[in-house]
């Protein structure tokens, strides 16, 4: 304990009045966001660099972070997004040959805030039984009545469009594991008969692993904005779509849920996370905020077409509500902790979605074989329309 008191005290608020006392590991200053807590053993580089973190404070449950630093192999996006970072205690000497820089030194580089010492347990209980709730780190003052309205008039998540802050700005292309710049627009992309499948990625805050797998079953990937059309997803002339993960509330993004209705039964469509919410809308069903969200590894999911049950790794605080979904629809997949919805698909529509991240790494990998079942619908539709060019 006095090697955390050489460093700067911190202290958390939550909208409620709960105070929690720590100590700032890596920068310092005041951040607001929503508090949650993250159940994964290991992943915190990935955690951190996930986009669908945008307006959070992450609390991790294992008590020691740090200890295999960070390395440049496993981010999920160009940077940090999430607001703050919790953790029992930080591990500042890292040991792994892949390791290039300490977790200290990475959140510092981005100016986050990390924060030691909270009893983690107490925490995590209180969001368990309370639900999520907004909060604030500071280590600029421990005015607790001053801290206390600011994190109230903070508006949280609940109808905020977070997509367009960590969205691309232009179009590129994913090519040997990295970004790289479009040559010129929709007419280099013109459709040839013998290349490989071209998909269109729609970021609303896209992880790299989702790109990753996609060229890794030999799919041609374009990334576009969020804030693409349905004719400027088409004009590409993908082969499929894949609507990604990404932070806030579902319901706030009318323009996206638009743009798929717009491409609804013309391509093979696959969401993942918040792309599972936005197709729930494009089809007809709403959305709604869970208690405290799912944020971790080793979730138990069943499968209801095969009735088998799968670990999966999720990250998202809004569901769709399945009573809400068309008749048609076949839901496919349920959250047997809490009973939730896992998945849904629509044949007619050659569209369907998760709840969780079938890509995540580190995590199960029980559910890859959902990008298979993503690139045998687009060859199925390809093999179609050369049948009937003859």
């Amino acid at each position: 304990m006095s090697l955390l008191r050489k460093k700067p005290p911190a202290i958390l608020v939550l909208e409620d009045g709960s105070v929690y006392h720590g100590y700032a590991f890596a920068s310092s200053g005041e951040t607001l966001g929503e508090v949650v807590f993250n159940t994964g053993m290991t992943g915190y580089q990935e955690i951190i660099t996930d986009p669908s973190y945008k307006g959070q404070i992450v609390t991790m449950t294992y008590p020691l972070i740090g200890n295999y630093g960070i390395n440049p192999e496993d981010m999920e996006s160009g940077g940090i997004h999430l607001e703050g970072f919790i953790v029992r205690e930080y591990q500042p000497h890292p040991s792994n040959w892949r390791s290039r820089m300490t977790l200290k030194d990475f959140l510092e580089s981005h100016g986050k805030l990390g924060v030691e010492g909270i009893d983690t347990r107490a925490l995590t209980r209180r969001i368990r039984l309370e639900g999520a709730m907004r909060g604030i780190i500071s280590t600029e003052t421990t005015d607790t009545d001053l801290l206390l309205s600011r994190v109230r008039a903070y508006p949280g998540l609940v109808g905020r469009d977070l997509i367009k802050e960590v969205t691309c700005k232009h179009p590129y292309q994913w090519k040997d594991g990295k970004e790289q710049a479009l040559s010129s627009g929709a007419g280099a992309w013109l459709s040839e008969r013998e290349r490989p499948l071209r998909v269109v990625v729609l970021d609303c805050g896209v992880k790299y692993n989702i790109l990753r797998n996609l060229e890794i079953w030999g799919c041609e990937v374009l990334v576009l904005p969020a804030t693409a059309t349905g004719k400027e997803m088409l004009s590409y002339k993908p082969d499929g779509v894949l609507l990604s993960n990404g932070p806030g509330d579902p319901a706030a993004l009318p323009y996206i849920v638009k743009a798929t209705e717009q491409i609804l039964g013309k391509v093979p469509i696959f969401g993942i996370c918040l792309g599972h919410q936005i197709l729930g809308q494009a089809l007809g069903g709403r959305t709604e905020k869970l208690k405290f969200g799912h944020h971790g590894v080793n979730q138990p999911v069943k499968n209801m077409q095969s009735g088998r049950i799968e670990i999966t790794s999720q990250n998202h605080g809004f569901v769709v509500v399945p009573e809400s979904l068309p008749d048609n629809l076949e839901k496919t997949y349920d959250n047997l902790n809490d009973g939730t919805s896992e998945g849904m698909c629509s044949e007619s529509d050659m569209a369907f979605s998760v709840q969780y991240h079938p890509e995540a790494a580190p995590g199960p990998h029980d559910v890859n074989y959902l990008f298979n079942k993503f690139v045998s619908l687009m060859e199925t539709k390809r093999n179609k329309s050369d049948d009937s060019d003859h």
